[in-house]
């Protein structure tokens, strides 16, 4: 039996990460809601030390940063005004850094987001955040449809357990590699946040 390639290694695709000096960091759904709220994860520790260790490179790059928080209804899950909405302290924004939110799992539906990436340039994108399966993969499959070409920082991303429509649970670390491997197929680079060149 053969080894599986990706599409992308069979299209013979560039297949190394992007610098962060090329590239804009887009942070997907930084929120406490992850952390400590209703939909804490179970992978978030070790995925926000990685993320903590992605936002500094970048700003230590110059790399343009954009965070996407998700925009729940008020007194519900990611209320922008309650705890849990807030994007977590160790990654929250430093001034010039913009904010976009977002009420679907694809960071560009009806957002600003491609026309701020247009603004400012930048082609290649950087993805880190939560969740793996959602968000996260949301974003970067039409990241691929307007012409982006996306690296995704697997370890600074996580999800959470989901009912297995078939019986059972699926673990979110199953899961996360999942998500990451369909990713991996056609629709981004994946790599570690040490993968990741700063020029």
């Amino acid at each position: 039996m053969s080894t599986p390639k990706t599409l992308m290694e069979m299209a013979g695709a560039d297949l190394k990460p992007a610098s962060l000096a090329q590239s804009a960091l887009v942070i997907i759904d930084a929120q406490n809601e992850y952390l400590d709220g209703k939909l804490a994860l179970p992978g978030i520790r070790p995925a926000l030390d990685a993320l903590v260790r992605l936002l500094a490179k970048a700003r230590e790059a110059g790399a343009p940063i954009i965070h996407v928080a998700h925009s729940g209804r008020p007194g519900g899950l990611f209320d922008r005004s309650g705890h849990g909405g807030a994007i977590i302290e160790a990654v929250s924004p430093k001034a010039g850094e913009r904010v976009v939110e977002k009420t679907l799992p694809n960071a560009f539906a009806q957002t600003s987001l491609d026309a701020d990436l247009k603004a400012i340039g930048r082609t290649s994108l950087i993805l880190a955040g939560f969740m793996t399966h959602m968000c996260v993969s949301s974003t970067a499959r039409a990241a691929l449809d307007l012409g982006y070409r996306v690296t995704v920082a697997g370890d600074a991303a996580a999800t959470r357990d989901l009912p297995d429509p078939f019986g059972g649970v699926i673990s979110a670390e199953a899961l996360h590699r999942a998500a990451l491997a369909e990713l991996a197929d056609r629709f981004a680079v994946v790599a570690t946040v040490d993968q990741i060149p700063s020029v």
